[in-house]
């Protein structure tokens, strides 16, 4: 079994989980944050976004750092002006959870991104609950009609979905499924290998008027200039800050080669 395959067995013990008791709700309209995430590429000096993220272990990396909890590490992000902050909800391989979204929820008004492998309905509701305004879709374990519905469903909860490619027959799908905002995961997730060249050449064929991000494999501030000056839209920045008991004096090199 791969880890991927084992991902998503526990993914599926945990919705029937969610189906029986979903989280306490919070008090919190979800935002669009498509506009946010936009650099609205006609003016060339608008700064890269940065999207923070919470995850406190990960197959690749093994655990990190948890010498701040998840409401010091989210009031940091914020702090040090992140665009969003990445909350890892999946619990049997990420140790995360929809309690870190609702930790992250009660001490920011930061837009939030519900990260999982979301393959039933059931766990937008669980992410809109629990304070978040964004959801991840990864093409690569949905099929066209499972991209649609969820699609739909994170709209009709406020939510905005940003759906994950990894090469260029999931882009094609997740545009032809007409996803405004699409990440590009430098990582390939059945075999956990880096491909930046692969990525770079994915995000270059989005089109405008979408959304590009680039997720995994940023570390360095000299690498966030370089896509600055590239298609890209945003950046999400993990196990670079995960690494670090103290994450603001990277986020704020990184904030500041992004454009700041």
């Amino acid at each position: 079994m791969s880890v991927l395959d084992a991902i998503l067995a526990a993914t599926r013990a945990e919705c029937a989980r969610l189906h029986a008791e979903l989280p306490p709700p919070v008090d919190h309209r979800p935002i669009d944050v498509a506009a946010r995430l936009s650099r609205a590429r006609a003016v060339t000096d608008v700064p890269l976004r940065l999207i923070a993220e919470i995850k406190k272990r990960s197959p690749s990396a093994g655990a990190l750092s948890r010498a701040l909890g998840v409401e010091q590490r989210a009031a940091v992000y914020a702090r040090e002006g992140a665009t969003m902050i990445s909350v890892l909800v999946d619990r049997a391989h990420f140790d995360g959870g929809y309690d870190d979204l609702s930790r992250a929820r009660a001490v920011t008004d930061v837009p939030l991104l519900a990260k999982g492998f979301t393959i039933d309905d059931v766990q937008l509701e669980a992410a809109r609950r629990a304070g978040a305004d964004a959801v991840l879709l990864i093409a690569r374990i949905l099929d066209d009609a499972a991209l649609r519905a969820l699609l739909a469903g994170s709209v009709a909860r406020g939510l905005t979905p940003i759906v994950e490619v990894v090469d260029e027959q999931e882009l094609s799908r997740a545009l032809a499924a007409d996803a405004r905002v699409i990440g590009v995961n430098a990582r390939d997730l059945a075999t956990l290998m880096m491909d930046r060249a692969r990525a770079a050449r994915v995000l270059a064929a989005i089109p405008e008027g979408r959304v590009a991000l680039w997720f995994s494999g940023v570390s360095e501030p000299a690498e966030i200039a370089t896509l600055r000056a590239s298609r890209v839209d945003g950046a999400l920045i993990g196990e670079a800050l995960m690494r670090h008991d103290d994450p603001a004096p990277l986020l704020r090199a990184m904030i500041d080669a992004a454009g700041r």
